[in-house]
């Protein structure tokens, strides 16, 4: 595991280092999706291995776990560095016996140090933020796809409403209007950038608002060319994200067909613990999970102008659109 770990440190900080220049060539995006795309498989691997071990029997195992202790997989600062840098929050993170989870026994202090060092470095989360929020087409003053956005919604949720009404069966017609309100206040929530920033503030949002907006844009218009690669991004950085939630609920199933309710070797409450990383607490990329969430019916998707067409039909565009807002390397450098 830890000679995988190391690879996909390597491709997390080559994706970073790609991320953190002032202007992103959109040439480089798709050296961005394939190295995401190897961190994907690596992770795969890391899950299937897992089914390797499920072939032995609890007794299997006892024969030879004296022989671990007091071995943990605490002790294993790579796994620290991979999720720091993704961009999990030490906030965020379950206590193991109470204790920060860089003061484990058995790390050195030159593993201490590193992982202290990426708290500080900027995670793939911000920079993915940062370029998010430079998609074009934000401004408000250009194309506003927010603003678009909104009267399409209003537009689709004022039919849902008549149709409602029209409905003979009071039954059935007091359904459609309750789920009918439970999605305005759901839309709502989405357009209310003050109750995002409480979202954040709390945690329970991960990017923030123009980020969002950028990340809803492309989603919905993923088969404009520019955008093509851009969702791969966004697509590849659920794969991570999943993959990751996998191995660790995959690895919680082992420990219990192993060891049952017993304590892990290095101390923790072993698959109970374990258990609880395995959660949306621990996903770095929620936010991407949760745009499925305000899908609308095509016929009612905004209409690009032409000159927003036309900025989604290259993949570079060197002059300034006042419809557009500026254009320059990447997605919305």
């Amino acid at each position: 595991y830890e000679l995988w770990f190391k690879l996909i440190i390597i491709e997390l900080d080559s994706v970073r280092e790609l991320l953190l220049r002032p202007k992103l060539d959109e040439g480089n995006t798709l050296l961005i999706v394939s190295r995401l795309g190897r961190i994907a498989k690596i992770q795969q691997i890391l899950v299937d291995q897992i089914g390797v071990l499920e072939t032995m029997t609890a007794q299997d195992f006892d024969k030879f776990r004296k022989h671990l202790s007091p071995a943990s997989g605490f002790q294993s600062w790579q796994f620290r560095l991979i999720e720091n840098k993704l961009g999990i929050c030490k906030e965020k993170r379950i206590k193991h016996n109470n204790n920060d989870y860089s003061e484990a026994e058995g790390l050195n202090s030159s593993a201490r140090e590193s992982i202290r060092i990426s708290e500080n470095e900027p995670a793939l989360l911000s920079l993915i933020d940062n370029w998010l929020s430079r998609t074009p087409g934000l401004d408000p003053h250009g194309f506003d796809f927010t603003g678009k956005l909104r009267q399409a919604v209003d537009m689709w949720l004022k039919d849902l409403e008549d149709e409602a009404n029209a409905e003979e069966s009071a039954e059935v017609k007091e359904m459609l209007l309750d789920d009918l309100e439970s999605k305005k206040e759901n839309f709502n929530d989405m357009f209310d950038e003050e109750k995002h920033n409480r979202l954040k503030m709390k945690g329970d949002r991960r990017l923030s608002f123009k980020a969002f907006q950028g990340a809803l844009f492309i989603f919905f218009y993923r088969d404009e060319p520019r955008f093509n690669q851009p969702y791969q991004i966004l697509s590849l950085l659920m794969d991570i994200d999943s993959l990751l939630i996998k191995w660790r609920y995959n690895h919680a199933i082992l420990v219990q067909r192993m060891i049952g309710g017993k304590f892990g070797t290095g101390g923790s409450s072993g698959y109970q613990y374990l258990l609880a990383t395995a959660s949306d607490r621990y996903k770095v990329f929620l936010d991407l999970f949760n745009l499925s969430s305000f899908i609308i019916p095509h016929s009612y998707m905004p209409e690009l102008d032409s000159s927003m067409k036309r900025c989604l039909s290259v993949f570079k565009l060197e002059t300034t659109s006042e419809e557009t807002g500026e254009i320059r390397g990447d997605v919305g450098s």
